[in-house]
């Protein structure tokens, strides 16, 4: 089974767009903490924050599950 990581993905799309975590949290809203939790999976993002996150980064919302 192939493990899924979120995590990976979203700090992956942000260092690929040449985003911060504090310019990321800006844009959404959320704190620069919480996107620094997301990606060292100490909580995950809330659902309803993934189809913003997907089009902010140009990706899909089942790229951060494969």
């Amino acid at each position: 089974m192939k493990r899924t990581i979120v995590s990976e993905k979203i700090r992956e799309y942000r260092r690929e767009h040449r985003l911060t975590q504090e310019e990321l949290g800006r844009i959404l809203g959320v704190s620069a903490q919480a996107i620094s939790k997301w990606e060292r999976e100490e909580c995950y993002p809330d659902i309803t924050f993934l189809p913003e996150l997907a089009a902010l980064l140009l990706c899909r919302v089942d790229d951060f599950f494969v």
